[in-house]
Parts: C-alpha cells; structure tokens; sequence
C-alpha cells in the first residue's frame, strides 16, 4: 500500500506562483513513476504532468508546457510541482498518483492517488 498526501495549493492571483509537494510513503518511492492530475469543477480529471522513476524524463500536457515543471526528491520520497503563470483556467484540485508500470499519463493505468490540493487562480 502506498499512501500519499498533497500539500501546498491555495489561493494566488493570475502570473502568480505555486508549488505543489506530494510525500509517499508505505512503499519503495523508487518503484513508482509518479505524475500530477487536476479537476476543474464539473470537468473531468485530466493529466498534468509526469515523470518517470528515476526522474530521467518528463511529460506535460499542452496546456502547461513551459509554465509547470515536476521534479522528484528521492531523499524526501516526495514528488514537486512547480507552477508559474497561473491562469485562472489552471483552478482545480491537483492529484497525485502513482504508476509503478510507467508515467502516469493516462487514468486507468494510475495504482494509487492522493485526496487532492486545491489551487484557485484568481483574476
């Protein structure tokens, strides 16, 4: 079993900051690839971005390329997300997950998710 637990959302203001932290435990943090989710209210869950186990490569969607980065802190078992430029439309509660099969980028193939951060972008 594995548990994790998001921390970091909030409220900011559009061109605004934030960086999301998500700590693992129960598991080997290594055994899993792990990537960020987020749901806007009454959309459905979409990926954010991923990274692999050893943190060698990343993936975005289109529509925060250049503004998000992950990162991985295998010393701290925790999973980053940086974001810069927020927009009003990056509103949402931010999930982590972890895949131990590869990225997380699509739903279905996700072992294990947090409970969620919310962020809200103001205009």
């Amino acid at each position: 079993q594995v548990q994790l637990v998001e921390s970091g959302g909030g409220l900011v203001q559009t061109g605004g900051s934030l960086r999301l932290s998500c700590a693992v435990s129960g598991r080997a943090f290594r055994d899993y690839a792990m990537g960020w989710f987020r749901q806007a209210p009454g959309k459905v869950r979409q990926f954010v971005a991923a990274i692999t186990w050893g943190g060698g490569r990343t993936y975005y969607a289109d529509s925060v390329k250049g503004r998000f980065t992950i990162s991985r802190d295998s010393a701290q078992n925790t999973v980053y997300l940086q974001m810069n430029s927020l927009k009003p439309d990056d509103t949402a509660v931010y999930y982590c997950a972890a895949d131990h099969q590869g990225p997380p980028v699509a739903m279905t193939t996700v072992d294990y998710w947090g409970k969620g951060t919310l962020v809200t972008v103001s205009s």
